[in-house]
């Protein structure tokens, strides 16, 4: 394996009080969660994989979930020390949790501060109590600002909020992109340094994907869902965020540096059931897996030492070239495909590339500077599109 170069480190807590009906994450409804167990699993884990720290200089380690808020804060602690101490270079690591406003407070944000974490991730979801009764969430709006704001007050260094757009439940009036574009500003004054604005997806693994299937889930139009994008924008920019990725805003220094790890393709260990990893090697491809999806299987595992993966798949430098412009063109600095040619050891511009290139540029979809790509902020909509042509 490549020996140079970053690392993430995505630590998956699989436990969530109730499951939302919109998401499609390894997450399961718990009685009880084996709070110590499960740490003394990722411990062993990290064993396991020790080597894929060597030559390589940790930036990021995320909990996420699930609901990692759940996690008593001793035992994510344990587990971050060990990545820690595993991690022989390290530069500036940043650190987040995930957070439910239901299980997040101002003690249990200090407990996480007093183990090493140092950003927080609260899914707000909406400021709308009848919207989030319908999106499952345990919270009401007053509890959301809450949490946002004990974590601000517990001295956090850094607070991000998820907002999602784009919700109707058929008896309320859908969202209007003003309401969205309110919403965002409420978040944005709260302190907080880092929004995330989704629009509700529909997942074909979800209790919205059965209803939606049987035709009883109540959708907003695409036209709305792109005014409510572009008005979220609006107003998070005129709250001093930029948008430096498609969904995510920032105030300057604020961006999520482990979700930059993924958008821009270096390496990510992935520790805890479900959990993903691509680790690169020499000849530019690299070997994804991933761990077993079902928490009292990987617990099983873990007591055996069976660390086979669930799912492992070779991808090749074309393979991880096509991954690059995929993702990096998300990213409002978009992409260099020269570079990561380079890298990979792949021409960048095979000839049907170069062709679509000029076939976007024309239509003003693309943006092509030397080697570098980009989608102009008029055409971030149909970036997924942009992507599947340059493919």
């Amino acid at each position: 394996m490549n020996k140079v170069g970053s690392l993430a480190v995505y630590v998956h807590f699989p436990w969530c009080v109730r499951k939302c009906p919109y998401c499609d994450f390894a997450s399961f409804e718990h009685d009880s969660i084996p709070h110590a167990d499960y740490a003394e699993a990722l411990l062993s884990e990290l064993e396991m994989r020790a080597d894929a720290f060597e030559g390589r200089v940790l930036t990021s380690v995320f909990f996420g979930g699930g609901t990692p808020s759940l996690w008593q804060p001793a035992q994510l602690g344990r587990v971050l020390e060990r990545v820690r101490g595993l991690a022989r270079s390290a530069t500036d690591v940043e650190v987040t949790v995930e957070c439910n406003p239901s299980s997040i407070d101002a003690d249990r944000a200090r407990a996480l501060v007093d183990v090493g974490v140092d950003r927080l991730s609260i899914g707000v979801q909406s400021l709308d109590d009848a919207r989030l009764r319908f999106l499952g969430r345990l919270h009401d709006a007053a509890a959301a600002m809450n949490a946002v704001r004990g974590a601000i007050e517990a001295g956090v260094p850094r607070v991000s909020a998820d907002l999602i757009f784009g919700v109707t439940d058929g008896e309320l009036a859908a969202q209007t992109p003003a309401d969205a574009a309110a919403e965002a500003r409420r978040v944005a004054r709260l302190g907080v340094g880092h929004v995330s604005a989704y629009a509700l997806t529909i997942e074909p693994n979800t209790r919205f994907g059965e209803l939606a299937r049987a035709g009883r889930l109540p959708q907003v139009s695409d036209g709305l869902m792109a005014e409510t994008f572009l008005a979220v924008g609006e107003s998070l920019a005129e709250e001093g965020m930029l948008r430096y990725e498609i969904s995510n805003f920032a105030r300057p220094g604020e961006h999520s540096r482990h979700n930059l790890a993924y958008w821009r393709g270096h390496d990510y260990l992935g520790i805890g059931c479900a959990a993903y990893g691509a680790l690169s090697h020499e000849d530019g491809s690299a070997l994804r897996y991933r761990n077993a999806p079902n928490p009292d299987r990987y617990l099983e595992r873990a007591a055996t030492g069976d660390w086979t993966p669930h799912e492992r798949d070779e991808l090749s430098p074309d393979t991880r070239m096509r991954e690059r412009i995929m993702l990096g063109l998300r990213l409002r600095g978009g992409v260099d495909i020269e570079a990561a040619g380079a890298e990979l050891g792949v021409d960048p511009w095979p000839a049907a590339r170069r062709t679509a290139a000029r076939r976007l540029v024309e239509r003003g979809q693309l943006q092509v500077d030397g080697g570098r790509l980009q989608i102009p902020r008029a055409a971030w909509l149909f970036a997924d599109g942009v992507a599947a042509e340059l493919f």
